[in-house]
């Protein structure tokens, strides 16, 4: 039982930090950069699209998205090559 209480607590007072630090950051007011001004305003004519968002993902950035679906698309064959099964007649190393 007492076990159980300080296991509550814990969760208790790392909810209330959590919560604490959320309400200390300003969340949705970042800095407008020349950047973003460029891309609001000559997003559309350059890229024919109005998702603003998905211009910038896929026009502007297309080569930085590019490598991360590459590093995403090697990381899933290297874990499911570790998580394969063996075929009849292969044996585990042991190292």
């Amino acid at each position: 039982m007492k076990k159980m209480l300080i296991v509550a607590a814990s969760i208790l007072i790392l909810a209330a930090f959590f919560g604490v630090m959320a309400m200390t950051f300003s969340f949705g007011s970042p800095k407008m950069t020349d950047m973003d001004d460029y891309f609001l305003r000559h997003g559309q004519e350059q890229t024919g699209t109005n998702n603003q968002c998905t211009s910038v993902t896929f026009d502007f950035r297309g080569f930085d998205t590019l490598g991360e679906s590459t590093v995403l698309f090697c990381a899933i064959i290297g874990v499911a090559l570790m998580f394969r099964k063996m075929q009849g007649g292969e044996e585990y190393e042991n190292e």
